[in-house]
Order: structure tokens, then sequence, then C-alpha cells
């Protein structure tokens, strides 16, 4: 009976070819959607995870004052209860590098020195080219390098000459660099470094009790620093981080609507089948088998759909990423989507849709084979008879009070399609809402031609450079046609009490604002001495908070800045100030760019031409208006999921609507006998739905609203201020709440131009 029952599905699938495409196309859509969102889910902490404890990653990173705690003394406290394991001490030394070095900028970097570490209880360090420093004068790096540069010696402000044999990285960012013992005793060093893993290291405050455990003892003060891997584990994540309340949103609606549309396929297939099911159970299939027929009928498109939208979102899961951790430190971390996820799909989509299937194909089981074959499948009597005939009533034209009643035929299936509506007006608040978010966060745009003029430095220009600074900023300033010209100098500071290096902006020359600097939307921009501002990303990586005081330090000098002002989104690991703070760190103003905004009516070519001819060193190009990449990327997978779940939803209105003409052949076919014309078909289905929009979008667009306030405030590296977060004025409601009406009148207009083709004789012949 098994192949009774395959050649009944098979041909129940051929019999409804635009419900298995429907379903088919739904589930695709859906899968994908899943698919991406669970990638970015588990991208954002798994990497981390598996490469953190591959390396035996430090839970803290101590650094310790040497004139305060001897190396015996921080050697004991590797025996200490509640230490898991420990690596040092280790003598930990910054110099300055004061010329660009290998695609860096000048400044501190931070060398600690250890033997090979590749079997260290702590911190194993993985060596990506070259080989670990074995001998006085060598230096391995603390990033991805090319080969190229192996061999490539580096000197010291202080002469100390020092050659790249490897490039390295670890989980635990411990160091900028690593020497051997013996040549990191001889950079006299100010710090040592001790590297711990707790038994109890699962929060931050486990962590703070582990270490002060860990150190009580000794002297006071000697603990310099200590470095949570919460902290960069966090860092880590940031990228990732601003797409989760984005994506889990749109694939849990994808999940929703799925189930809506696929139930309300089932459901109708059912109704509309009675007869099919009679004549099934009256040649032998028992109610189980029948309820298998129904549930083939469904499955086989959704596992196609299924196969189908995981390979696709298997692809743009990849790019996905690749934007979510651009300009992020990843270590040894392999970021893709993790393996499982194809398989979660493949198995879970599915099983979803069989689920739920099974309500309304358990209807087909309960039914006799005489109460089947009799029922037809027309609604039965009395249903909505009393709205209908009050609708009948009114003054409304006739094909209008028709269409308006026809949903209270089917409560059930009226209902599923106004809730895939509304979760469609859902996506597209969600959508509108996000997209003008970042609108008005944006600052307006500069409307004056901008000339971008890069020094070699920043360029990798190779013609040695004609001009000073001083020079270059004069220059640039009398070339007819500048209005007004600002110099940006880059280069690497550390902050005191921290382990990693940050790059700073340092602004200066005219109102000391580059056209395309970042936002300040709390605070104010640090224009002043010792003044800073910085992104969302930075306080989050560093723990702090806007008005917090920190303590740059670059080439033996220090300088405590206040962070004043808070950018709408920035690096995690820059800071931006101002030419006078920079003067008390170095003399050196490394100059790196210089933006040239253009009195109107100057030829750009002209002016560019000019500054190349008095020194060809110089790289300039005509400045054009341009979007930061995050903001790109959360416009286009926001515009791309509403757009996606937008068409599901029309799908269900589509399906409803075929599956209710096919019930109403003959009612449709007695009102075109009587005189309703083609045009008045059309007007009444179409009405039929309408409503059913304008009611899904009084439903949807709070629930939007409120999706959007909890992406909006909870994307982690843009920082949204109130007034970019409150966008919900009288035109903003009126263009979403078109979008109920949209999507059930494009979903309508297929099958009202369908039913008002019906030939009536055909269908009364056939009825």
């Amino acid at each position: 009976m098994s192949g009774a029952v395959w050649r009944a599905s098979r041909a129940a699938v051929k019999r409804r070819r635009v419900q298995t495409i429907v379903i088919g196309l739904v589930v695709f859509c859906s899968t994908a959607t899943v698919l991406l969102a669970l990638a970015v889910i588990s991208a954002a902490r798994a990497p981390f995870d598996a490469a953190f404890e591959g390396e035996h990653g430090a839970h803290v990173t101590a650094l310790f004052d040497p004139g305060k705690a001897s190396a015996e003394q921080l050697a004991a406290t590797a025996h200490r209860p509640g230490v898991e394991a420990a690596a040092g001490p280790f003598d930990q030394a910054v110099v300055t590098i004061p010329q660009d070095w290998v695609g860096h900028a000048p400044g501190p970097l931070t060398l600690v020195g250890r033997p090979d570490p590749a079997a260290g209880p702590v911190d194993r360090v993985e060596v990506l080219s070259g080989r670990w420093a074995t001998a006085p004068g060598e230096v391995v790096i603390d990033t991805p390098g090319s080969a190229k540069y192996l061999g490539t010696p580096i000197t010291t402000s202080t002469g100390l000459k020092l050659t790249i044999v490897g490039f390295a990285t670890d989980m635990s960012q411990s160091s900028g660099g690593w020497v051997t013992p013996e040549q990191a005793a001889a950079l006299h060093p100010t710090g040592r470094q001790m590297l711990y893993r707790f038994t109890d290291a699962g929060t931050e405050q486990q962590l703070t009790a582990s270490l002060a455990n860990t150190t009580e003892g000794l002297p006071k003060d000697a603990v310099v620093s200590g470095q949570s891997y919460l902290v960069l584990k966090q860092a880590f994540s940031a990228g990732a981080d601003a797409y989760l309340p984005l994506m889990t949103v749109f694939g849990v609606l994808g999940l929703i609507v799925a189930a809506l549309i696929v139930g309300n396929v089932v459901s109708g297939a059912v109704v509309s089948g009675y007869r099919h099911i009679g004549v099934l159970k009256s040649i032998g299939f028992t109610p189980r088998q029948v309820v298998v027929v129904y549930l083939t009928m469904v499955s086989v498109p959704a596992v196609v759909g299924t196969v189908l939208g995981t390979a696709a979102g298997w692809v743009a899961s990849y790019p996905m990423l690749q934007a979510a951790f651009s300009g992020i430190s990843t270590g040894t971390a392999v970021i893709e989507p993790a393996g499982w996820l194809p398989v979660a799909t493949l198995l879970g989509v599915p099983l979803l849709v069989a689920l739920a299937a099974l309500v309304p194909a358990s209807r087909a089981r309960r039914l006799s084979a005489a109460q089947a074959i009799s029922a037809g499948s027309a609604p039965r009597t009395g249903r909505g008879l009393k709205i209908q005939r009050w609708l009948s009533g009114t003054r409304l034209p006739r094909a209008v009070s028709l269409g308006l009643g026809q949903p209270f035929a089917r409560p059930a299936r009226t209902a599923l399609t106004m809730a895939a509506i509304a979760l469609g007006v859902v996506t597209v608040t969600v959508t509108t809402g996000v997209t003008t978010t970042l609108a008005k966060s944006m600052p307006a745009p500069d409307r004056q031609t901008h000339i971008d003029v890069q020094t070699s430095a920043f360029s990798g220009n190779k013609i040695a450079p004609r001009l000073t600074p001083e020079q270059t900023a004069a220059m640039l300033h009398s070339t007819p046609g500048a209005e007004r010209v600002s110099v940006r100098g880059l280069v690497r500071v550390g902050i005191v009490g921290q382990p990693q290096l940050v790059f700073a902006n340092f602004y200066g020359g005219d109102a000391m604002v580059d056209h395309r600097r970042l936002n300040v939307v709390e605070g104010r921009p640090a224009t002043g001495p010792n003044e800073a501002e910085v992104g969302p990303a930075f306080l989050d990586q560093h723990g702090l908070k806007l008005g917090d005081r920190v303590t740059l330090f670059l080439d033996g000098r220090q300088a405590a800045v206040t962070l004043v002002g808070l950018e709408d989104q920035g690096n995690a690991n820059a800071i931006t100030s101002n030419d006078a703070t920079r003067t008390q760190l170095t003399a050196d103003p490394h100059v790196v760019e210089y933006d040239v905004r253009l009195a109107d009516g100057t030829d750009a070519e002209a002016y560019r031409k000019a500054v190349t001819d008095a020194d060809p060193s110089l790289s300039t190009s005509v400045v054009t208006a341009s979007t930061d990449g995050s903001i790109v990327a959360i416009q286009t997978f926001s515009t791309t999921f509403s757009v996606l779940l937008s068409v599901v939803a029309a799908l269900g209105v589509f399906n409803t609507l075929l599956l209710t003409i096919r019930e109403r052949r003959r009612d449709l076919g007695m009102l075109k006998s009587i005189g309703m014309t083609p045009r008045q078909v059309v007007a009444m289905t179409i009405t039929s739905v309408a409503w059913q929009g304008v009611v899904s979008g009084i439903i949807g667009i709070p629930i939007g609203m409120l999706a959007h306030r909890l992406i909006a405030e909870n994307v982690r590296i843009i920082h949204f201020p109130d007034a970019a977060i409150d966008v919900w004025g009288a035109p903003l409601l009126a263009e979403v709440a078109l979008a109920g009406i949209a999507i059930a009148v494009l979903g309508a207009l297929v099958p009202a131009r369908s039913a008002a083709r019906l030939p009536i004789a055909e269908v009364l012949h056939n009825e």
C-alpha cells in the first residue's frame, strides 16, 4: 500500500502546482533568512571561544610593577587557590618606533620577553610566518604579516635595531611583540607580566575576585593593570553584535510566517479536497495514510525549498560575516558559518513545516468517507451570513459589500492570512525605522568640493617628499581655490595600564575638523588640549564612559586626556584628539592626510594638478560623499529581509485567494450570469483582502515600532541619539500604514484577474 500512498501524494503535488510553488518559495525565503541569522549569532561567540581554548588563552593578563614585586613573589602566585594555570613572570618593556614600519604608524611598541610559548601552559602564541625569536636583536610582531617583511629591521628611538624574524598572533592580545628574555632584560623593562587561567572565570566579578585572591599579600599598588579576556571577547564580537538584533528579529519572523502560510495552505487543501479525501478512504486508504498523503504533498516542496534556501543562505553568509568582522582583530579565530548550520536548517525547517501542516491534515483523518464525499468544497451554511446580510443592506456598492463579507465565511483562514500580512507590515516598519534612524544619525552632507591629499606615509607613494608638513600646509593654503585646509596626523599611542596600543588621530589646521570626521552625538568635539573623542566600541572594549580620563604615552611622554565626546561609531582601537594634545606627546606631527575645501567655482582638476606639481609625493583625489560600511550593511540586510518577508506574506494572500476562488467557482459563475462585470469581480476580490491589510497594519505597526526601538538601542558599534530613534512622525506612519494594503493587494492581483476571467458556461456546467 506504500506505493499507492506515494502515487497519491505525487498526484496531489502535481494537481496543486500553485500551492506547491507557494510552499517552496515561502520555505526558501524563510530558510535563507534563518540560516543568515544563525550564522551571525554563532560567529559572534563560537570562533573566539574555540580559538581561545585552543591556545589556552589567559583569563587575565596582569601587569606588575617590578619595583614593588619581585619575580619570585610573582612566580609564587601561580600556586594560589583558584589558579588553574599560569605563565610568567615575563619582563615587559615599551620602545618607541619613530618612523613608519611594515604598515604600522610610528609610536610605542610593547615587547615581552618570552621563550617559545608553543608548549606553554597559558597563551600559546601561534607563529603565522617565520619563526620565534631565539637570539638578542630578534623580534616577533603580533600581527598577520607578509613573509616578504621577514628580515626587515626596525629601529627604536634609542637607536636599537631589531630584526623581524616572525609574525604571530594570540587571542589574549598580551603584547605587541616578543623578544628573548635576555633582550627584554636589556631593554630596561618597566613591568612584569603574568598570564593567569582561573577556575572561576565566567563573569567580570569572578575574574576580579580571582585576581584579588591571587595577588593577596603582594605589596600595595604592585598590580598595575589586569586585562580581562571577557573584554577582548566583547570587542571581538562587537561587529557581529551590531547585526544580532536585526538578524534575530527577521529570523524569528521568517519562521513564524512560514509556519502560518504552510498551515494555511494545508488547511485550504484539506477543505477544498473533501471529495478527494472521501475517494481515498473509499478505495481503502486508512486515516493515517490520508494524513501521510497531505504531509507528503507539503514536504516535497518544503524539502526542495529548504535545500535551495540553505545553499543560498550559506553562500550569502560569507560576505555578511566578512562585513561584520571587518576592521576587528580576530587572531587565530576562523570566521566562517558554523558547520552545523546546514544540518540544522535541512532537518529543522522541514520538521517545522510538517508540524505546521499536521494540525490541518489531521482534519482529513477524522472525516469518514461518506462525510467527505457529501461535504463538497463549499463553506458550511450559516458561516458569516449575519455579517454578509448586514453589509448587503448598506449603501456600499454590491461588489464592495460582497468582498467585505467573503472573509467571514472562513474565519480561521482569514486569521492566518491577516497574521502573515501583519508580520509583513512588521518587517516593513522595522526596515523603514532602521533606515530613517541611520539617515538621521548621519551628519548633513557637505555640498562643497573637497580634495583629499595623502602623504607618502599614508598612500605608500615611493617618491621622496619635497616639502615639510608645514610647507605643505602653506602650499595648500596658497594654491588658488583653497577655502579651508585641515590636517590629520596619525600615530599609535599607548594607554597606561593596558597592553594594546591604539591609533590616535590628531586634527589641526582650519577649524580642526575634517568633513569626513565622525559625528559627535554626545558631549562635544575634542577641540581643546587634553581632550579626546571616541566611539561606543572603544568605551565597551576599554571599560570606560564619557567623562573618564585616560593617560596616553608616546616616546617617553605622557598626557592625561578627558573623553569629552562620543562619536556615533568608530574603531574600537582608535581615538580622536587635536594638535594641541599631540604636542604634549611628540614633536613630530606625522601628518598623513590633508582635507582641502575648495571655494565655489574652483576647478578641482586644476587644483589637483597644482598640488602634485608642487610635490609629486602627494596623492590627491576629489572626495565624493560616502557612507560607512556598517551602515550600508545594516541597510542592505534590513531591506533584503523586508522584501523577502513581504513577498512571502503576499504569497500567503495569493494562496488564500486561489483557494477561495476555487471554492466559490459556482458563486462567481452565478454572479457573472446575472450581470456582474469582470471589473466588479476584480473589485470584489481585492476588497476582500484590502480591509485585512488595513487591520493587519493597525496590528503590525506598533509591533514593528517596538522592534525598531529594541534594534536601535542594542546596536553596539553605532550609538544612536534619542532624536535619531524617535522617528515616528505622521508622514512616516502614513507611509508604513500603506504597507499592509500594498502586500494584500499585490497578493490579490493575479487571483482577482483569474476570477474575472472564469467562463460562466464552463463553471455552471461543471457544477
